[in-house]
């Protein structure tokens, strides 16, 4: 799994080493995140038989020596780190992905697997499915979609690839995001007991859950997987968890209780609004489905923020913030332009 030490990572790699499937897990990350653990317990990073801190663009052919399959989850992570990052967005999200699944196959490898994402739909009428129009609204959605466009001319009998567009993530990890729209607003209840929306609440977004993003990643790398066609592009989520930004503001009030909800209705439109489809992903993964309910995500994300001693009203400038890390990281001499560590002596 490459990029695996950061939000999604844990979850994944967890889920595989419960698995009844027989993996020899192996990681690689560059490690920007990977002292940001919360709430106890050893590293996620244990979990893999063998784990290296290694920049993707330093990888190799024989990195990828005796690999079977690669789980690419590195990236430029979101919109806000792709519009401040917009040539490393294309660089890692994209060439690099490219680069090392051609570097895959040549060694033999029968898996690729992206996790790709929904932001690719971009905004549009109706329920947006694989061979939906797609109207990429930045930087992250077009390496996404550039990314899969390349890699699908790779895919064969030999080489499958697969990705997962997945909708919009949440949840707890022990390296929580709070950059995230449901995260963002349980934090902020916890701490202010109140949730400002900044837009004017109509928006559409999909969600999905850690956890079940850790179960399609699962699949791509099952036999049900393996018996389908060499290029596999599908949405990952639930019809239950499309949402109006109103809505889920609501939905987490509601849960916790004692929440007051603010909505911008002055605030110019966002154009990222699409709900998602999933047919393609319930007929060819019915046993990966979907498990976490909303009002569940929500309770387990409040325990466990709950407990974060630090945590307050000013977590939108803290490292848990995709962007403010990498920022800090900069300031502090550690990163340098390319966000490349600087070796400290």
């Amino acid at each position: 799994m490459v990029g695996g030490s950061g939000y999604v990572g844990p979850e994944i790699v967890a889920s595989l080493a419960r698995s009844s499937m027989d993996l020899s897990l192996h990681g690689i990350d560059a490690g920007w995140f990977a002292d940001q653990c919360d709430g106890g317990g050893p590293l996620p990073e244990i979990l893999y038989d063998h784990f290296y801190f290694r920049d993707v663009r330093d990888l190799a052919e024989e990195d990828l020596h005796g690999i079977d399959a690669v789980v690419y989850l590195a990236a430029i992570s979101n919109d806000p780190m792709g519009d401040r990052f917009a040539a490393l967005t294309k660089r890692i999200n994209h060439l690099e992905a490219v680069r090392l699944a051609s570097l895959a196959r040549a060694q033999g490898a029968g898996d690729f697997v992206l996790a790709s994402s929904a932001s690719v739909y971009g905004r549009g009428e109706g329920d947006r499915i694989e061979s939906s129009e797609l109207d990429p609204q930045t930087a992250y959605a077009r390496s996404k979609i550039a990314a899969e466009n390349d890699l699908k001319e790779m895919a064969s009998p030999e080489f499958r690839v697969t990705c997962l567009r997945f909708a919009t993530a949440c949840g707890w990890t022990s390296r929580v995001r709070l950059d995230l729209v449901l995260n963002d607003f349980v934090a902020s209840a916890l701490t202010t007991g109140r949730i400002e929306v900044l837009s004017d609440g109509s928006p559409l977004r999909p969600l999905i859950h850690v956890k079940d993003m850790a179960l399609a990643v699962e699949w791509s790398l099952s036999p049900d997987r393996a018996a389908l066609e060499p290029c596999v592009i599908v949405n990952v989520g639930s019809q239950d968890w499309n949402f109006r930004i109103s809505d889920l503001a609501a939905a987490v009030a509601s849960t916790l209780g004692s929440v007051s909800v603010s909505i911008n209705s002055n605030a110019a439109p966002d154009t990222r609004s699409y709900r998602l489809g999933f047919s393609l992903w319930e007929t060819i993964a019915p046993r990966h489905q979907p498990r976490i309910s909303v009002s569940e995500a929500i309770q387990d994300l409040a325990t466990n923020l709950s407990r974060i001693a630090d945590l307050n009203a000013e977590f939108r400038s803290s490292s848990r913030v995709r962007l403010q890390r990498l920022q800090e990281l900069s300031r502090l001499g550690m990163l340098d332009p390319k966000l490349l560590w600087v070796r400290q002596v």
